[in-house]
């Protein structure tokens, strides 16, 4: 008897641990997330499988690649900075940050608007011009709301972040089948997506209190350059990763046709889906985990070390597991059509081995402030990428999963070796945007103001 209630106050005591984890939780309301999204993408791909022809699979492909192509820039590590900014630079750095994005945002939404007419030349498609100006319209969410939801990341409290994403992708997904069975063919995929953007802007606006105030002693745009300068290499390293997930996209339309794409793209959100969704929520949850010890290298090597091996290795089975099975369970879900993408599919889920590894390993470098590292890599694997897609796009469509699949692994394999062990070997030195000075000034000021009263 007394070892049951021994036994019942240890889980009691490990349930208590758990809850006041911050990180804990915070990867456990994401995980939850994703697997809803998971489970409502599922069952929206198996409908648009069984109706839309591959060829509407293509169109959506050239629409939704325009857009991400572009909107990557929002993805740009302004707001990132504002997770990672010393507590007394913070304020300063999340009013300038809000004013650049604001810049970056308007920009981009002209910008895309303007590229519709010329793409939909380009693939000789009228009807292509319409989706691609519309998507232009989510880029006024980004600056509305990327800072508070910086603030939120920062303080660990992720659990509306992750609920706002699973209820706007789940939206998407029932909006997107209940189109798709009345008849909407390319629009089913693209109109879902423009009404369900205020659902994150509305829900991490109002999640936190942060709004944009004037800060006395600082001109409007004060410590740009420290946030450019940081920004820059995220954004190199966006804008690499990117690419590097659509250019596949392009080659296959562009040398072998529209059909090929179609079964392609079909394979590559069926394959990856899943696998990227989780990585990204363990990306977002981790950031400010190593952000909070990012002073101390020998905790914050601990906690990277740990988080690496549980994410990481839960995730390779996962992959795996879909690899292996992708032969039997595509053409008993989506469809005997979609039979000769099983294969292209396993192929393409056997790319994502190495990114959880370098996933994490990416925060790591946003965390001590050197994400420049990362961008060397990434040139060196978008390159790599760009030869090898090449020469495997005048082949087949499954020359080019091949291709895709060799170079990632390799490259983002090494990164994820190499990188983590000449960071912990090298000293830690402390981490100071310009905007140090500019803040000692102004404290020593009120000290001798306040001496002088």
């Amino acid at each position: 008897m007394s070892e049951l209630v021994q036994e019942n106050s240890a889980l009691q005591k490990s349930w208590h641990s758990l809850k006041s984890n911050k990180f804990a939780r915070n990867l456990g309301s994401m995980g939850v997330a994703q697997i809803l999204v998971r489970a409502s993408r599922l069952i929206t791909t198996v409908v648009l499988s069984r109706i839309l022809l591959p060829e509407i699979y293509a169109t959506a492909a050239v629409v939704l690649t325009v857009y991400e192509l572009i909107a990557l820039f929002t993805r740009n590590g302004i707001s990132a900075k504002v997770v990672q900014a010393a507590p007394e630079e913070v304020q300063v750095v999340a009013m300038t940050a809000w004013r650049m994005t604001w810049v970056v945002c308007a920009s981009l939404m002209v910008i895309h608007g303007l590229l519709a007419i010329p793409i939909s030349q380009f693939y000789n498609d009228p009807s292509l011009a319409a989706p691609i100006a519309a998507m232009a319209i989510i880029y006024l969410v980004t600056p509305l709301s990327n800072i508070q939801a910086a603030f939120q990341q920062r303080e660990g409290h992720l659990g509306r972040m992750a609920f706002a994403a699973a209820l706007q992708v789940i939206v998407d997904n029932i909006l997107t089948t209940c189109f798709a069975l009345a008849g909407f063919g390319l629009w089913a995929i693209i109109l879902p997506k423009l009404i369900v953007a205020p659902i994150w802007l509305i829900l991490v606006r109002f999640g936190h209190p942060w709004r944009p105030e004037k800060i006395k002693g600082f001109s409007r745009f004060a410590g740009w350059r420290d946030i450019a300068k940081f920004s820059r290499s995220v954004l190199g390293t966006e804008v690499l990763s990117t690419v590097q997930s659509n250019i596949d996209n392009l080659f296959v339309g562009y040398f072998l046709g529209l059909h090929a794409l179609g079964i392609y793209y079909f394979a590559f959100n069926a394959g990856l889906g899943i696998t990227l969704g989780f990585i990204t929520a363990a990306g977002v949850a981790v950031f400010p985990y190593f952000c909070e010890v990012s002073n101390n290298r020998a905790v914050l090597e601990k906690r990277f070390f740990q988080t690496r091996n549980k994410i990481c290795f839960g995730m390779v089975g996962l992959i795996l597991t879909q690899a292996l099975l992708a032969p039997i369970y595509v053409p008993i879900v989506f469809g005997s059509k979609w039979t000769e993408a099983s294969s292209i599919l396993s192929i393409i889920c056997l790319s994502a081995l190495a990114r959880p590894f370098a996933s994490i390993t990416s925060q790591l470098l946003k965390t001590i402030g050197r994400p420049e590292i990362e961008l060397h890599w990434q040139i060196g694997n978008t390159i790599a990428l760009v030869l090898a897609l090449l020469i495997s796009s005048q082949i087949s469509t499954m020359a080019v999963a091949l291709a895709v699949f060799l170079v990632q692994t390799t490259i983002l394999g090494l990164f994820s070796i190499l990188v983590p062990r000449k960071i912990f070997s090298e000293g830690a030195g402390e981490f100071r945007s310009e905007l140090w000075p500019s803040f000692k000034k102004l404290t020593t000021s009120d000290s001798n103001m306040s001496a002088m009263k």
